[in-house]
């Protein structure tokens, strides 16, 4: 089969020949018809994730067709049209990931080749309404989304959401459930293009992180904000906690913008806030998320779709961060 290959730390991602996997007792053999990239994937090949293990095959996000199972699995899963959990080993604890929890690309192959191995667990159906490029674009970055905003903060139909950083994919889906939810989406970008786009979706404004002093504009114009989900850290969220109202959740998933500024503490408990540290989700999130996509009709938004062989390229395209949405390869 080919598959995309990543020998060490720095090197490009480049298209090789290998064994087709086989399937063991408990697994199944996917034929990979389209995966979606992550950042996970460019930090692994800068080395800069927890977890180093070269050579490796990458990309945590697939969907596909099963083409076979093995001891122990039920017959029916084969030619069904599936999407994949990227989670294995979460643990028995729902609050918190054990040791011993993993994400598909590392150090599992992933599923940036023509067939994939994975854990019949880990095998979901894809929603009907979804074409291969979106069911691909769907896991990792929808199970985030998902457990930060339901299963950590809550999120009721009618209450106010701000999104930080719309243009991402764990942003962008976190908009799209909300809207689905029935609550009030604000979302903030750096790009005033992104945020026109984030309204188009159903958002009912934004406002531009780069302007100066846009939690006090936010605020003047919107208000204050039940939830707010975020993936950037850094001195922004300090405008979250000020924005929050009382009661308010905040869901952090990520910190690309680096450790967070001054806290007031009193804004914290004063107005009962709850900050909740959330990555990725259980089998269970999983499971939900995909029967909401399904239910709702949510269709994940795709910047672009890039061949199997051009996936050094689509790592490039992403890390310049100008994309709405995720980047697609196309595998088979």
């Amino acid at each position: 089969m080919k598959a995309i290959y990543l020998e060490k730390i720095n090197s490009p991602f480049v298209l090789i020949e290998k064994e087709k996997p086989v399937a063991g007792p408990g697994e199944a053999i996917v034929q990979v018809k389209a995966a979606s990239l992550n950042h996970r994937d460019v930090w692994i090949q800068y080395g800069r994730y927890f977890t180093k293990e070269y050579p490796a095959i990458l990309g945590s996000d697939g969907a596909g067709i099963v083409t076979e199972v093995g001891e122990g699995v039920d017959q029916s899963w084969i030619g069904k049209e599936v999407i994949l959990d990227p989670s294995t080993d979460w643990g028995d604890n729902p609050l918190a990931h054990s040791q011993n929890y993993k994400v598909l690309g590392m150090p599992e192959d992933g599923a940036f080749a023509e067939y994939v191995k994975v854990r019949a667990t880990n095998l979901h159906e894809k929603p009907e309404h979804l074409t291969w490029e979106e069911a691909a674009a769907l896991p990792l970055a929808g199970v985030t989304a998902y457990r930060a905003m339901f299963t950590k903060c809550g999120l009721k139909a009618g209450e106010k959401v701000l999104v930080t950083g719309a243009g991402g994919g764990v942003a962008l889906f976190a908009v799209q459930f909300a809207i689905a939810a029935g609550a009030e989406v604000w979302v903030t970008s750096g790009s005033d293009e992104k945020i026109e786009a984030a309204k188009k979706l159903g958002a009912t404004g934004g406002i531009n992180y780069k302007k100066e002093n846009w939690g006090k504009e936010l605020k003047s114009i919107a208000g204050g904000f039940d939830v707010s989900i975020d993936g950037a850290a850094g001195e922004g969220f300090v405008q979250l906690v000020k924005l929050a109202n009382p009661g308010g959740r905040i869901g952090i998933y990520g910190g690309t913008t680096g450790m967070i500024g001054q806290l007031n503490p009193a804004e914290i408990f004063w107005k009962q806030l709850a900050i909740h540290g959330s990555t990725m989700g259980t089998n269970q999130d999983f499971a939900e998320m995909v029967a909401f996509v399904r239910e709702k009709k949510v269709k994940p938004i795709v910047d672009s779709v890039f061949p199997l062989e051009q996936t050094e390229e689509a790592m490039r395209y992403m890390e310049a961060g100008k994309q709405f949405g995720k980047i697609v390869v196309s595998v088979s």
